[in-house]
């Protein structure tokens, strides 16, 4: 962490475009006083610039556009040289932590925190005679509060990836920076929700009633939705090591008023596809999300190998596959008792499978005339370099109209959902679930029950599935719902953790392995190996910062 004295106005700029980190330097090339005197080119730009720290997959970026959900159970990456297999193939160590989390989120925080010491009360007096000198004021006014929601955002990044981490709130010179020490998980997690509470009030609800009609920005309910998460995870076994029940009921009543208060502004559930694609950013139930302009990389990291500038990228497993239930019964197939057709394995699964996953025979992108071959020898399967080893590809989030053929190619928009009301729905039955004990019950101060509240996402119009009732093996079934839901929103690799089943479920993924074609293909379930030790929950702190203050401790086990 350096010292901060002057600050490159670039580096403001390079952060808003790149995502990076602000560089701190004394041949600056304006001073603080001069940068502060403007307005657009200058605070703008640097609170737009800790905005610019939000990224899709919380910053992890590696190689061959894989996303985290690659180092879980729900996809794999095919390219054998991505830097995500190392978090289960043996090379993830200190030496090799595998992301710049901790600097890219301590960068974020001395961004921040540079902000609210020397920028958060300012008076503009060069703008004084502007007619709009009155709006902006009460623009420049919110700034510290959306500054202080995205730095209690920054903290939760932070500890639920290393557990107990240093609570820095002043902006530090060289000295102080390489003494600081980690503060329990518990502090990080108060000092979360108390800056969400103090912050909720002084946010607009929305910005279309704003003079500077803005959009990007943080809301009174992505302050609800962080303090909910929050309060999640600090019940959670990983961090609940007492398993203190007053941490369900805290998680349990944090969601439901975020669930209430979000519902007041307009938020609500509607169609699972509408979570995503080039308009998605106004669906109602999307509470915050990260924009992206005009782009078809998504698309060429994901369409699938064998369609012309398709690279594969993030293949779903069969492992996620096998969470989806069957929509007449509601049971998974291993459970329903019905004789398994060959023929047509895929008939009557729940609706959410065919708008997230691509499989044999689909028509997938749209542009694509040939349908898919995934199997061995198929026109997308291997031995084509970087074809699916899972048996599937990927649609979640993939725009199906972008064309990617050189004569026509085209590109959309893409918003990658940070919070939406669909999660606090789940947080809050599996809080009020260990609250009641049973999920079927609720109460005055729960007034719906956990399957009440898992079922309001189930009775989507275009997913209608049959609705969770009794208290028989709810939480088994709440976790493959929660992974159907939420799959590659980035959540699966954290719920593992905060629930303690690492083994269980990240030691190995299940594939399909496709053979034959045509009409005699075979369908034939495949365990893939992976390594999985206890140490794993959380990341291990870079050596470089080890070695740099010795006042840190690695965690357990690194």
């Amino acid at each position: 962490m350096k010292s901060v004295k002057y600050i490159v106005l670039a580096s403001a700029i390079c952060a808003i475009v790149y995502g990076c980190g602000l560089d701190y330097n004394e041949s600056s090339i304006y001073s603080k006083d001069e940068m502060f005197r403007q307005r657009t080119e200058g605070v703008d730009k640097l609170v737009w610039g800790i905005y610019g720290q939000l990224d899709y997959d919380c910053g992890y970026n590696w190689t061959y556009g894989a996303m985290l959900s690659s180092a879980s159970d729900e996809s794999i990456c095919p390219w054998a040289e991505s830097t995500i297999h190392d978090f289960y193939n043996g090379r993830w160590s200190a030496r090799n932590p595998n992301t710049d989390a901790w600097n890219k989120w301590y960068s974020a925080i001395r961004q921040a925190n540079f902000f609210l010491e020397e920028a958060s009360e300012l008076t503009f007096d060069d703008y004084r005679y502007n007619k709009d000198y009155n709006d902006y004021l009460k623009k420049y006014g919110r700034y510290k509060y959306e500054v202080r929601l995205l730095r209690a955002y920054f903290y939760f990044n932070l500890v639920r990836t290393y557990g107990d981490v240093p609570l820095i709130v002043d902006v530090l010179d060289q000295e102080d920076a390489d003494t600081v020490r980690r503060a329990p998980a518990d502090k990080i997690f108060d000092f979360i929700c108390s800056e969400c509470d103090a912050v909720a009030s002084m946010l607009p609800t929305d910005y279309e009633s704003e003079t500077y009609q803005e959009t990007g920005r943080v809301t009174r309910q992505t302050a609800y939705a962080l303090k909910a998460r929050t309060l999640l995870y600090a019940a959670s076994p990983l961090f609940n090591v007492l398993n203190d029940p007053q941490r369900w009921i805290d998680a349990a009543e944090a969601n439901w008023d975020a669930i209430e208060e979000c519902r007041k502004y307009g938020a609500a559930i509607g169609t699972y596809q509408s979570l995503w694609g080039s308009d998605s950013y106004r669906n109602p139930e999307i509470i915050y999300c990260i924009r992206q302009s005009e782009s078809n990389q998504f698309e060429r990291y994901n369409f699938p190998m064998g369609v012309e500038g398709g690279n594969s990228g993030n293949c779903p497993t069969q492992t996620l596959v096998d969470a989806y239930e069957l929509r007449t019964t509601g049971k998974i197939w291993s459970e329903s008792g019905e004789a398994y057709n060959p023929d047509d394995p895929y008939a009557d699964l729940d609706p959410r499978f065919g708008m997230t996953i691509a499989k044999a025979g689909d028509m997938w992108p749209e542009y694509n005339t040939l349908p898919l071959q995934p199997w061995y020898g198929g026109l997308n399967g291997q031995p084509l370099p970087g074809a699916t080893t899972t048996g599937y590809y990927l649609k979640k989030y993939c725009d199906g109209t972008v064309d990617l053929r050189p004569n026509s190619t085209s590109s959309k928009r893409h918003s990658f959902i940070t919070f939406r009301l669909g999660e606090l729905y789940l947080n809050y039955a599996e809080a009020v679930w260990h609250v009641l004990g049973s999920a079927d019950v609720s109460s005055d101060r729960f007034p719906m029950s956990a399957n009440e509240a898992v079922n309001v996402l189930r009775s989507r119009s275009d997913v209608n599935m049959p609705g969770f009732e009794g208290n028989d093996n709810f939480f088994e079934r709440y976790m493959r719902e929660r992974m159907v839901e939420l799959a590659f929103e980035g959540h699966r690799f954290w719920d593992v953790r905060r629930w303690k089943l690492g083994k269980e479920s990240f030691s190995s993924v299940t594939v399909m392995e496709i053979t034959g074609s045509g009409d005699r293909v075979k369908y034939e379930r495949k365990k893939v190996e992976r390594e999985w030790d206890d140490r794993m929950y959380f990341f291990p702190i870079p050596y470089s910062e080890l070695k740099t203050n010795k006042n840190l401790v690695q965690n357990k086990g690194w």
